[in-house]
């Protein structure tokens, strides 16, 4: 089997603008997720691609063959150009994987494969989240105990304008009484898609090792399953089949 080709996709705009944050991740939100995936599943291929590289680091030869998609975007949204937003989603529904984390949920590509507003509410006063595990059994949830907590970080609240998902995962309370679906499954098409709500950029979050198995979980349970490739074919019938089912014969 080929091993698993990861892309972990940053926005790297909080990293260049806020001396705050690159003092948490020097190396970027990206780097600090894509670590946290070698880290526990170190037979796979991972590598970044951010918003500022040409056609944001995602050409239609290097989303080919990439296996796994994670995407982190906040104030750039906006920057990420429509073809690029196409050429992901036309991916996902072939059967490449998708993870979209924290702010991601306001991304052209995560509204695209929702076909809703994706909106919530949210705050930011550095308030405990605890994570609880809604389904134990399933293969994202692997090594995590019935719950974990995080100190700090953006609360994110009720409703969710996101479809029902095909699985919940993690649910979250935050110590201002929210809760919130911050752990989701859907499919769209032939491709696998979770989001994952925890990873505000003033908080070390993706360091945290509960996080990172998440992520980890995430991305071996989105690898492709086959390939689907979209088409319309005219399904015509032979002479052969047409006589067979002429009345009469």
């Amino acid at each position: 089997m080929n091993p698993l080709r990861v892309v972990v996709w940053g926005e790297n705009i909080h990293e260049q603008q806020d001396a705050a944050v690159a003092a948490i991740y020097p190396q970027g939100m990206h780097g600090a997720i894509a670590e946290g995936i070698r880290g526990f599943l170190p037979a796979a291929e991972v590598s970044t691609a951010t918003l500022q590289e040409p056609e944001h680091g995602l050409s239609a030869e290097r989303l080919a063959t990439t296996d796994v998609l994670t995407w982190w975007g906040h104030r750039g949204h906006a920057e990420v150009s429509d073809e690029v937003a196409e050429r992901v989603q036309r991916r996902v529904l072939e059967g490449m994987g998708l993870i979209v984390l924290h702010s991601g949920h306001y991304s052209k590509i995560f509204k695209r494969l929702m076909g809703t507003t994706c909106s919530l509410t949210w705050r930011v006063a550095g308030e405990r989240e605890r994570l609880w595990v809604c389904n134990p059994g399933h293969p994202i949830a692997e090594g995590i105990d019935r719950n974990f907590e995080l100190p700090q970080e953006e609360t994110y609240g009720e409703p969710f304008v996101v479809p029902t998902p095909d699985e919940q995962v993690f649910i979250s309370w935050f110590e201002g009484g929210e809760v919130f679906r911050s752990g989701c499954c859907w499919r769209r098409g032939n491709g696998r898609i979770f989001y994952f709500q925890p990873g505000h950029e003033i908080y070390p979050t993706y360091f945290d090792r509960n996080i990172r198995r998440v992520i980890a979980n995430a991305v071996a349970w989105a690898r492709p399953h086959g390939r689907w490739v979209d088409s319309c074919p005219n399904a015509k019938i032979s002479p052969e089949r047409a006589r067979l089912s002429s009345p009469g014969v």
